[in-house]
């Protein structure tokens, strides 16, 4: 052996427990991150240095054998992929499959939340024995999951699951959206106006629903100061001219594309952001929010938190350190915070 790695043959788990100072029962249970087992957090970091000291790599054809584990997962993606934010999921729930030592395979597909056909590529993944599945989906609102699926640990990704089986995470967008009615609210805006989807899916319901829930928890009039449009920059251009007539101080846009519109309908009428009007968006879609001048507030989805938060969850209930019943009742939440920029002040004395 020259230097730290071995040389001219396989490492083992024996050569890592020697390194380490530890048996080779600590090593297996540190590399394998085996439940309900305990092992000190500065013995753990020792095994998992001598392993990378020594080069070591598990036999995975060999552990597989043994415990009928592929340590594969599978992640099947209703037409996310290709949404801008697909990669922020996709890169939380590969990270996590990294840490954990599993391998994450994907499966994109033209599915429209129809259990029939979403069944062939989860059939997919139960073929190359997929230790567990991960399903998203692109709208936040509950399905019918395929029958196949319940035959290996189950995870939804933005969706609920109507029979209440499988546990699912959601983005909680209607708390995210009251919170920036708060947070205008706090900085002295009263005329909040929101530019809203006219497009009828859960989240056009939830993020609507949280801007009311906002102004009315600080006892404010949203009359005149609601108008629905296309989701995209013409809808918010279009929406924000009407608001305008209604003179608001600040203009809540139901997205960043529609936020887009916002700033040249506010320089149309000749307004200045954040000076005579404040804009908000919703998504933090790059790269709108740095691209526009001034930069957009925004509220984040948080898409590679659900994606982490489904790899950890399906390698709980794999390793049986998790009970699906327990979690699948309430859906997992996670919050949509703002990230601030330079759209937002108090508002100034003005006249719109």
């Amino acid at each position: 052996m020259t230097g730290g790695r071995m040389a001219d043959r396989t490492v083992g788990i024996r050569d890592v427990a020697a390194r380490a100072g530890v048996s080779q029962t600590t090593v297996s249970h540190v590399l394998n991150s085996t439940p309900h087992t305990r092992v000190k957090e500065d013995t753990a970091a020792r095994v998992r240095a001598a392993a990378e000291e020594l080069g070591y790599r598990p036999n995975r054809l060999a552990r597989g054998l043994r415990t009928h584990a592929s340590d594969m997962i599978g992640l099947l993606t209703e037409e996310i992929a290709t949404t801008p934010h697909a990669g922020r999921i996709i890169l939380g729930a590969q990270q996590e499959a990294s840490r954990r030592n599993l391998t994450l395979a994907i499966i994109n597909s033209e599915l429209h939340l129809d259990p029939e056909v979403d069944a062939a590529p989860i059939q997919a993944f139960l073929d190359r024995q997929a230790d567990g599945i991960i399903y998203a989906t692109v709208y936040h609102d509950e399905i019918i999951a395929p029958e196949n699926i319940s035959t290996r640990p189950a995870v939804l990704i933005g969706a609920r699951d109507a029979a209440g089986v499988i546990p699912s995470v959601l983005p909680d967008e209607r708390a995210g959206s009251a919170s920036v009615v708060e947070m205008l609210v706090r900085m002295g805006h009263r005329r909040i106006a929101f530019a809203a989807s006219a497009e009828d899916v859960p989240a056009t319901r939830g993020r609507l629903q949280g801007y009311l829930d906002g102004m009315q928890a600080a006892g404010l009039s949203t009359e005149n100061l609601v108008v629905p449009a296309a989701a995209d920059a013409r809808g918010g251009y279009a929406a924000t001219l009407d608001l305008l007539d209604h003179a608001p101080t600040a203009v809540f846009c139901y997205n960043d594309r529609m936020a887009m519109g916002a700033y040249r309908a506010a320089g149309q009428r000749g307004l200045t952001i954040p000076t005579d009007l404040s804009v908000v968006g919703f998504d933090d879609q790059a790269p709108i929010p740095d691209s526009l001048f001034p930069t957009l507030t925004t509220v984040v989805l948080p898409h590679y938190e659900m994606g982490a938060w489904a790899v950890a969850t399906l390698s709980a209930l794999i390793d049986g350190r998790a009970e699906a019943g327990l979690l699948a009742g309430h859906p997992t939440v996670l919050s949509c915070p703002i990230i601030e920029r330079d759209s937002v002040a108090s508002p100034s004395t003005r006249s719109h």
